[in-house]
């Protein structure tokens, strides 16, 4: 583990795995430690990964106003990141809720991306919504089985605003392409490695301004990666689909087989498909 001292004096843990041209990574949850990123399904392998622990999270620091646990704060943490790595540019991944956070930085700071990639981005940061039923209708590709009928089930209480904590439980698999021994691991890992309260404050009130992100992205002429997992609710394939088009350069991949974890449900065919494009831009 690696720390340095963002520019407000909190200081943040960041790790790094591999060798090779650097890749930045920032984990979802939102606000959950870098730690199950891991080796992003061997991208390591020919990428040196710098996974960073966003603000009390994993090694990182808890800052002294939490207030800066939101978003549009933390864009000045990748910023202060890449200045200690003494990188002119990087490549930067977003996973789930940091695809927000990986947006607003390229929206501040273009000069200063390579490339992007937006792995099952929550859109938040541009303002795309994802209808309830948009989500259903991804859990629904999964019926006819279980566990998944019991998860879609479920799923639908919560959509319905009746949901329960046992509920939100059982929708557990519909996050995986397969509901495995990696998948479960992962799953039970979640609840240890997020700030609950963190994870509230990253979407609070002012978190985001989707008309002048939008704006700042629509002239960013870097290429785009926007990863989506055949089978995922947040985003399904049709919204990534809208949000690579708002890119000049937006590239849409949709993994087959694979839900909101794909380098967990077929870590060759994400490794190489992400390598790809950081090699190629295509």
């Amino acid at each position: 583990m690696h720390v340095f001292t963002t520019y407000d004096g909190t200081e943040l843990a960041y790790h790094v795995q591999g060798e090779g041209e650097p890749l930045v990574c920032l984990p979802g949850g939102a606000m959950r430690a870098s730690r199950y990123l891991g080796e992003l399904g061997g991208l390591a392998a020919g990428r040196r990964l710098i996974r960073l622990d966003l603000r009390g999270t994993g090694g990182s620091a808890v800052p002294a106003d939490e207030v800066t646990y939101r978003a549009d704060h933390q864009v000045a943490d990748v910023e202060a990141l890449r200045l200690h790595l003494g990188l002119e540019r990087v490549d930067l991944l977003g996973h789930s809720a940091a695809g927000s956070l990986a947006m607003m930085y390229a929206a501040a700071h273009p000069e200063r991306v390579g490339r992007l990639v937006l792995v099952t981005p929550v859109p938040w940061a541009v303002g795309i919504d994802i209808t309830p039923e948009q989500r259903l209708g991804a859990a629904r590709l999964r019926a006819g089985s279980e566990p998944y009928d019991t998860a879609i089930e479920a799923y639908g209480r919560i959509l319905a605003g009746t949901g329960t904590a046992e509920d939100w439980a059982r929708t557990a698999p519909l996050f995986y392409g397969r509901w495995d021994e990696a998948a479960r691991a992962n799953q039970a890992a979640g609840a240890a490695e997020r700030n609950d309260g963190a994870s509230r404050a990253f979407t609070g009130e002012g978190a985001f301004d989707p008309p002048a992100t939008r704006a700042a992205l629509e002239r960013f002429t870097r290429e785009v990666l926007v990863l989506a997992g055949e089978l995922d609710g947040s985003p399904p394939p049709a919204v990534a689909a809208e949000l690579a088009a708002l890119f000049p350069a937006g590239v849409l991949a949709v993994q087959a087989g694979a839900a909101h974890f794909p380098w967990l449900d077929d870590a060759p065919a994400f490794a190489a498909r992400v390598e790809r494009f950081l090699a190629t831009g295509a």
